[in-house]
């Protein structure tokens, strides 16, 4: 019988109990997430920003004139190949980037689910009736991590539990530059902690479908987000705060003519990137990766077990 990944994982996590536990360090200990012994030589990520732009198509990330999306990717892994879940829409692709589930797990299935109108009942639930996202699995792992979400598109928050989350902020009609400068204020204040921080735009979504997806306005927006992300980038390293981050770029679907929702490869591939401490640079990924495997990778990373209801894998091929 084939091994699956987080098989070997788990069981890489019980040798290297068995043999070394009580040499471990305090804070690994508290984890109890590691799963190889190469994992102990490498450092807990620190903090974690999610760069998330709505509606990026390979061929318009390609197209649209970014430098410093480029410069902070060839710092590190990215796939232009990432498959998005189905139904190629927002609200069950971003919830699958940080539930590290698909939709017939976590049963968000369009974008207007929310806790008490919904088709598919989750696999698991919390208390308040949530399915397991990676806010509410690392902070219970350790509360002394900090999480923000910032978003611009009202639906996006509805399938998290929000008491795993230290600080959300929405903005209305496309707005996102301000949730830039809060997430960095936000970063700054927890820079001696372990952070989460999810900031998003919908504003690039939107100009496919008033636009249509490649058109001059759409790729525009693109470019426009990248100058605002360039100029994140700089404070960060003025202040210190930047070699020690892994970055995480995010999208939840393609788009085609006006729309998106279909299964069409500009609908369904989308690009995926990571850089920071520990993954390797300049690495064009060929293994296989979906959206469902964002939450996996963080979870590595803060060295946080995997809740056994979720189906992302760690696509290894990244890490040095």
């Amino acid at each position: 019988m084939k091994t699956s990944r987080r098989k070997f994982l788990k069981k890489g996590l019980a040798g290297t109990l068995l043999l070394g536990a009580a040499a471990l360090p305090q804070p690994l200990m508290a984890f109890a997430g590691i799963s190889s012994v190469s994992e102990v030589n490498r450092r807990n990520a620190k903090r974690i920003l999610l760069i998330s732009l709505d509606g990026i198509c390979v061929a318009g990330f390609k197209q649209a004139k970014t430098p410093n999306l480029d410069a902070l990717l060839s710092e590190g892994a990215l796939s232009s190949e990432t498959r998005v879940v189905m139904p190629s829409v927002t609200l069950p692709n971003w919830t699958s980037h940080l539930t590290g589930s698909g939709p017939e797990q976590h049963g968000v299935v369009d974008n207007d689910w929310n806790i008490s109108r919904h088709k598919l009942p989750a696999i698991e639930k919390d208390a308040d009736g949530y399915y397991p996202s990676v806010f509410k699995v690392l902070k219970e792992a350790n509360p002394q991590i900090k999480t923000a979400f910032y978003y611009n598109w009202l639906n996006l928050i509805y399938p998290y539990n929000q008491k795993y989350l230290d600080e959300i902020n929405f903005l209305e009609k496309d707005a996102y530059i301000p949730n830039y400068e809060k997430a960095f204020n936000f970063l700054l204040k927890n820079k001696k902690e372990p952070t989460l921080v999810f900031l998003y735009s919908v504003h690039t979504d939107h100009a496919g479908h008033k636009y249509k997806w490649m058109s001059p306005e759409y790729i525009h927006s693109i470019e426009e987000a990248d100058m605002e992300i360039g100029r994140l980038i700089d404070k960060m390293k003025q202040e210190d705060i930047y070699n020690d981050t892994h970055f995480m770029f995010l999208t939840d679907h393609g788009g085609i003519n006006y729309g998106h929702g279909g299964v069409s490869t500009d609908e369904m591939i989308v690009p995926w990137g990571i850089t920071g401490p520990g993954i390797v640079k300049g690495l064009k990924m060929v293994e296989p990766n979906n959206t469902v495997n964002t939450a996996s990778v963080i979870l590595h990373l803060f060295r946080v077990k995997q809740p056994l209801c979720w189906t992302g894998e760690i696509p290894m091929s990244i890490f040095k």
